[in-house]
């Protein structure tokens, strides 16, 4: 099955676009973060590129260095400044239909704020 190139209509890059409003936390030249509108933890943000980016290994082959530096960074600093990093918290990023991807766009879930079940449940 081949890979389906990135969609310009997708929910997070009408976010980009201003198209539709977010409750945004962070924002640089190159990510924004924002809180997950079905949070499964106290605290639940997704960390996006700016980028038109539908996965990970899409946005490791492609991105510039600057896009790449500034999302680990932002990831971090985002962890430490919504107080998860110290307690412990819990990066998602799921990609394509087997990974359960609902968006196709690149995204980090940061979860945490309360102790987290299992990452999978046992089959």
């Amino acid at each position: 099955m081949a890979v389906q190139p990135y969609d310009p209509e997708n929910i997070f890059a009408k976010i980009l676009r201003g198209e539709i409003p977010c409750g945004k936390v962070y924002e640089d030249d190159h990510v924004l973060a924002f809180n997950d509108i079905n949070p499964q933890a106290p605290t639940h943000v997704l960390v996006i590129p700016k980028g038109a980016y539908a996965s990970f290994d899409e946005f490791s082959a492609k991105a510039s260095d600057a896009e790449i530096v500034a999302f680990n960074r932002a990831v971090g600093k985002i962890a430490r400044d919504l107080n998860v990093a110290e307690d412990g918290y819990r990066l998602i990023a799921n990609t394509r239909q087997n990974g359960r991807q609902d968006v196709p766009h690149l995204h980090v879930h940061i979860i945490g704020g309360k102790m987290l079940g299992l990452m999978l449940p046992k089959e």
